[in-house]
């Protein structure tokens, strides 16, 4: 058994940054995985329920990490609703692609570590290449 991960974003975001992931680490996903896109004319509250199902068939029995685009928008606020799923539910917003390439990286751990190597991967994976002040 392995953590699950929903991926709730606006649009395509989830897929394309999954789908790239993915393919950058061989093809193929080595945990189980649903996304859910998020358009301006989506239903909040089904959603919500689709979301509940999807957590339910994800987990199973170790939890499930819940990736998202922008804290405080329509996706999060979605997968923040899902917080209480019998403590086995861990919601981070501000998915990138170093924080899908660090979680898919250690598909064996608990879900603890897992949301922890998934943060690291995001924030050290953001840096200031030129700072643009010519010198």
């Amino acid at each position: 058994m392995k953590v699950g991960l929903l991926i709730i974003t606006h649009n395509r975001i989830g897929d394309t940054l999954l789908e790239t992931a993915v393919n950058m680490l061989g093809g193929v996903c080595p945990i189980p995985f649903e996304i859910i896109p998020v358009t301006t004319g989506s239903n909040p509250d089904q959603l919500l329920q689709l979301a509940k199902s999807r957590l339910e068939s994800l987990d199973q029995g170790r939890g499930v990490i819940v990736l998202t685009d922008i804290y405080g928008s329509t996706p999060s606020n979605i997968a923040t609703r899902l917080c209480g799923h019998n403590g086995r539910v861990v919601v981070i917003a501000g998915i990138n692609l170093p924080m899908l390439i660090r979680l898919l990286n250690y598909p064996n751990l608990n879900l603890t570590q897992l949301a922890d190597k998934a943060l690291s991967g995001g924030q050290e994976g953001i840096l200031l290449s030129c700072d643009g002040v010519d010198k």
